[in-house]
């Protein structure tokens, strides 16, 4: 009977403890007061969520550059923003200029043992700074998963799919980088910011 005792007894010490930890989680979430400054999330949090294709907003029409693949698969470069929080993001777009709906191919996401296990991607993506004689990779989180556009699979003929890549950034002095994604044309885009 000691026994049931306790064990119901134990039972409502770690529900009380759940229940404790769940509100404090609730109003650490909370919004709090209004400090006068506005609410803006910041690029890393915004675009390295995978699939997230919100980074396409106020970009200009013509793009950068054009990268030509296999089987009519095009990325139009729309724009590479240089972050002061030392980073660059290339924005742009996937389109199927072919006739027939194309796979994605998987080789674009490279062949380190990290970005491999987390599925399609853009994670074998180069900028190359010939200036200072470097090649920045795509960045990674802290679980290996890269920082570009994800789970890109089919594109139907005449479809088009916004897509976005993250680097370390280049010196300041750089302007110019080229821009290098397996299977695909090479493409020399200018930084701003």
């Amino acid at each position: 009977m000691t026994m049931r005792f306790t064990a119901r007894a134990r039972r409502g010490m770690v529900a009380l403890a759940v229940t404790a930890g769940l509100a404090l989680g609730a109003a650490g979430c909370g919004g709090g007061g209004d400090d006068g400054k506005s609410s803006q999330p910041s690029a890393s949090s915004s675009k390295s969520g995978g699939s997230n294709t919100n980074a396409q907003e106020g970009q200009s029409d013509t793009p950068l550059a054009e990268l030509k693949g296999e089987d009519g698969l095009l990325l139009q470069i729309t724009s590479a923003d240089r972050d002061s929080g030392g980073f660059v993001t290339v924005n742009g777009t996937f389109k199927n200029d072919g006739s027939q709906s194309l796979v994605i191919p998987s080789i674009l996401r490279g062949d380190e043992t990290e970005i491999v296990q987390h599925g399609t991607s853009l994670g074998g993506a180069t900028l190359v700074d010939s200036q200072g004689k470097k090649r920045y990779y795509v960045l990674r989180d802290t679980e290996g998963r890269p920082l570009t556009t994800t789970g890109l699979s089919t594109i139907e003929a005449g479809q088009t799919i916004p897509v976005f890549m993250q680097f370390p950034a280049p010196p300041t002095s750089t302007t110019e980088v080229t821009l290098q994604l397996p299977t695909f044309s090479s493409g020399t885009i200018k930084i701003s910011g």
